[in-house]
């Protein structure tokens, strides 16, 4: 049986963005490095959301954390992210273990928290990354 991953992948309200309160959540995780995973992402509100490309060169940045406490801070992300591992089709968000790869090209197996519901009629956050998207509100511009 493999392992699971503890290593998280957040792209968006988790990220360290200045002031923001919900990355909190991950528990004094430890920060490994930026990192990018095939995907696409769309704005829901104040929030983004990952989902699945076909095309390779969609790619969506963001940091990947080692989890000082696997098991609660994955209990405290999935309730953030309205993610019920016994009800997938219930789910806001779906979590999966997903290879992402860091900017030195490693590659490694982390949780990823996608979207599971239609994206049709929301915008889309070309680039791929939340943090530099101008159309994000409700957090102060990212430090340069």
């Amino acid at each position: 049986m493999m392992e699971e991953p503890t290593r998280v992948f957040v792209y968006g309200t988790l990220r360290r963005l200045d002031g923001n309160p919900m990355h909190r959540l991950l528990g004094g995780a430890k920060f490994l490095g930026n990192a990018t995973c095939g995907g696409e992402l769309y704005c829901v509100g104040s929030y983004p959301a990952l989902i699945r490309s076909n095309d390779a060169t969609n790619r969506v940045f963001g940091e990947v954390y080692e989890l000082v406490d696997p098991v609660e801070t994955v209990a405290a992300l999935d309730e953030y992210e309205g993610c019920d591992p016994s009800s997938a089709a219930e789910s806001l968000f779906v979590r999966e273990r997903t290879p992402v790869e860091f900017e030195t090209g490693e590659v490694v197996d982390v949780w990823i928290y996608y979207f599971n519901r239609p994206v049709g009629g929301l915008d889309r956050i070309w680039g791929g990354d939340f943090a530099r998207w101008e159309g994000r509100s409700g957090y102060p511009p990212v430090s340069q």
